[in-house]
């Protein structure tokens, strides 16, 4: 993994040089390039200079806050944005996913996790680094529009393929209806949330997942995939 992440690029968002120190010497180590921006105007500037894949973004930071920051990147950059808050509120998280965030973190969080998000976000926006992904039984060539699984061809529609990639690339991850709905059928999506159900029991036939051992259920609060 750390060879295919080589010139993978983090822009590093935060006021508190402790939390920007600490992130950098991890992210570093992990086989990333990171620059660090301790205020929204010198995360603007370094963005042009640096051309980032992933920007790791705090939401409260003097003058420009992070909203603000994350508005203005989607406007113009084709970046992976993780927003980080210490407010777990849901308005706030609704706020940062409508401007384009593409997932959010709240404070404190384990490094282990974040690392895993921005592994999933690489894999999800820029699938070309890696050419074809394998992730445990499963095989996901984006080129080709194809997933195998345990070597063999899995025949998808067009959003059954979108729904098992986006899931399977963010495995280990709960994820929501409501998340699973604004990544693959799009925000602007009128129906209903119980299409994600109708859907996830397709993909279980074909997966001949009658146990629900590969994706499951976690009442109440979504789906996770667990690969060996």
């Amino acid at each position: 993994m750390q060879q295919q992440l080589k010139g993978i690029k983090i822009l590093l968002v935060d006021d508190e040089p402790n939390i920007l120190q600490f992130l950098e010497l991890g992210l570093r180590n992990e086989g990333f390039e990171v620059q660090c921006a301790q205020d929204g105007m010198a995360a603007i500037t370094l963005l042009q200079q640096f051309q980032p894949q992933v920007v790791i973004l705090d939401v409260m930071m003097p003058g420009m806050d992070g909203f603000e920051v994350c508005r203005m990147l989607k406007k113009t950059e084709n970046v992976a944005v993780i927003m980080l808050t210490a407010r777990d509120e849901v308005d706030d998280r609704v706020k940062g996913l409508n401007l384009g965030a593409d997932d959010y973190m709240v404070k404190p969080f384990s490094f282990e996790e974040l690392l895993a998000r921005i592994h999933a976000r690489v894999r999800n926006q820029f699938p070309h680094r890696f050419g074809e992904v394998v992730l445990g039984p499963f095989q996901i060539d984006d080129r080709r529009k194809e997933i195998r699984f345990d070597e063999k061809v899995l025949e998808l529609s067009p959003t059954e393929y979108e729904l098992l990639k986006f899931i399977v690339l963010n495995h280990g991850l709960v994820l929501s209806k409501t998340t699973i709905l604004d990544k693959v059928w799009g925000y602007d999506f009128g129906g209903e949330e119980n299409i994600v159900e109708v859907y996830i029991r397709s993909l279980r036939e074909k997966l001949k997942d009658k146990n629900h051992q590969i994706i499951r259920t976690l009442r109440g609060s979504g789906y996770r995939v667990d690969l060996p």
